[in-house]
C-alpha cells in the first residue's frame, strides 16, 4: 500500500529506472502475493524469500541477501517502507555500503522501545538521507533526535493514495460479492450494522492470559454487535493453540482477505477495533470510529484529529467505547494536512529534484 504509489509516480519521470525487492518477509499467500495484483504493482524483480523467523534472523537474512543485491547493482538511491524488520536490514546495509537511503513513512514514535518497531523507525531514521514524513509530529520528533532539517519532508501519507485511488473499486458491488460467496455466513451480517477487528502484535496475541482477555471481550461486544474478526496468521496459530477457533454466535473469524474487501469491511464498519497502525490512519480518512488495543501509538495524529481512540489494555473501556459508538456518541474527526492522495507525487519530485 506505501510503496505502489510512489513506484507508480517514479515510473512517469523517464529519467528513475526502478528495481522491486521483495523480501519475502510476508509470505503468506493472503498477506502479500494477493496485494501485488490489487494495488497493480509490477511483479518484483527480485523475491529474496526469506519467510518467518526471530528478529535477528530475519533481519540478518535479509542484511546479507540484500548485500548481494546491493553489490551487484549499486543504486543511487534506496528507499524503504513503514517499520519491519525489511526496512531497518535494507537501511543497515545501504549505510555500510554507502548507498543514500530514503525513508518513507519517517519520525513516526510511539516511545515505546518494547515495540520491536519502535527500534527499527529509531536507527532507520539515522541512517537515512531523505526522511518522508506522513504527519507534522514525524517532523518535530526528528528535528528533537538530531536529525538535520534538510532531510526531513513533509509529503504526507501514501497509504492514504492508495485507499483513494482504489476506494471507489472496493464499493462496487462485486467485492461484496465476492466476500459473501466466499464467507456465506457474512451475507447478512454485511448488509446490516457491525464490527470489525484485526489484532497480530505479540503484545496482544502471544500472551495467552491477554488474547484470552480480548476474545472474551469481543465476545461480549458481539452479543450487541456482530463482529467480523479477520484473523492474521499470527493470530490464528495462537487461538488454535488454546483451542480458541470456534466462532462464539456474532462472532464470525475469517482469514485475511485483499485490500480492496478489506477497504470494503473497513468503510461500512459501525467500530473498527484493532492494533495495527496503518488501520488507525486509514479509519480516520474514512471517518469510522477506530478503538486501538494498545497502551500507545506511534500515530496520534489519529487520535488529536482524527477518529481513533486508545484503549490500552482496558477490555471494561474497549466496551464502554464501543457502547458510546452505538448510541450515537462516537469520536467527530477530521482528515489531517496533506492526506489528499499525492504524498506519492511529492515524493517522487524531491527524489527527481535531489538527481
Amino acid at each position: 500500500m506505501k510503496a505502489a504509489p510512489v513506484m507508480a509516480a517514479l515510473a512517469e519521470r523517464n529519467s528513475v529506472s526502478q528495481i522491486l525487492v521483495h523480501t519475502g518477509q510476508h509470505y503468506d499467500e493472503n498477506m502479500s502475493n494477493v496485494f501485488f495484483g490489487q494495488l497493480g504493482l509490477p511483479q518484483p524483480d527480485l523475491d529474496l524469500g526469506v519467510g518467518s523467523g526471530t528478529h535477528a534472523r530475519q533481519t540478518a537474512s535479509i542484511m546479507m541477501r540484500m548485500e548481494e543485491v546491493l553489490m551487484d547493482d549499486r543504486p543511487d538511491l534506496l528507499l524503504v517502507y513503514g517499520d519491519v524488520n525489511s526496512t531497518v536490514a535494507a537501511a543497515l546495509t545501504c549505510a555500510k555500503l554507502l548507498i543514500p537511503i530514503g525513508h518513507v513513512e519517517a519520525g513516526l514514535r510511539s516511545f515505546d522501545r518494547g515495540m520491536p518497531e519502535e527500534v527499527n523507525r529509531l536507527i532507520t531514521d539515522q541512517l537515512s538521507d531523505l526522511l518522508f514524513t506522513p504527519s507534522r509530529d514525524g517532523d518535530e520528533n526528528l528535528l528533537r533526535e538530531g536529525i538535520a532539517k534538510e532531510k526531513i519532508h513533509f509529503v504526507g501519507n501514501v497509504m492514504i493514495d492508495t485507499l483513494v485511488r482504489l476506494r471507489k473499486a472496493a464499493l462496487e458491488d462485486v467485492v461484496r460479492n465476492q466476500l459473501e460467496e466466499k464467507h456465506t455466513f457474512l451475507a447478512d451480517v454485511l448488509r446490516d450494522r457491525y464490527g470489525l477487528v484485526t489484532l497480530h502484535r505479540p503484545s496482544n496475541v502471544d500472551d495467552p492470559d491477554t488474547l484470552s482477555k480480548i476474545t472474551g471481550t469481543l465476545q461480549l461486544i458481539s452479543e450487541g454487535l456482530p463482529i467480523v474478526f479477520a484473523v492474521h496468521p499470527r493470530t490464528r496459530r495462537r487461538l488454535a493453540d488454546m483451542n480458541m477457533e470456534n466462532s462464539h454466535p456474532g462472532l464470525f473469524l475469517i482469514d485475511p482477505v485483499g485490500y480492496l474487501e478489506f477497504l470494503f469491511l473497513q468503510h461500512n464498519a459501525a467500530v473498527v477495533i484493532t492494533d495495527s497502525g496503518g488501520i488507525q490512519e486509514e479509519t480516520t480518512f474514512l471517518h469510522v470510529p477506530c478503538l486501538t488495543v494498545r497502551e500507545n501509538t506511534e500515530r496520534p495524529v489519529t487520535v488529536d484529529v482524527g477518529t481513533n481512540t486508545v484503549v490500552g489494555l482496558d477490555f471494561g473501556r474497549l466496551r464502554r467505547e464501543v457502547d458510546k459508538i452505538l448510541r450515537g456518541d462516537a469520536k467527530k474527526g477530521e482528515i489531517p494536512p496533506l492526506w489528499d492522495g499525492k504524498a506519492g507525487e511529492r515524493i517522487a519530485a524531491i527524489i527527481t529534484a535531489r538527481g
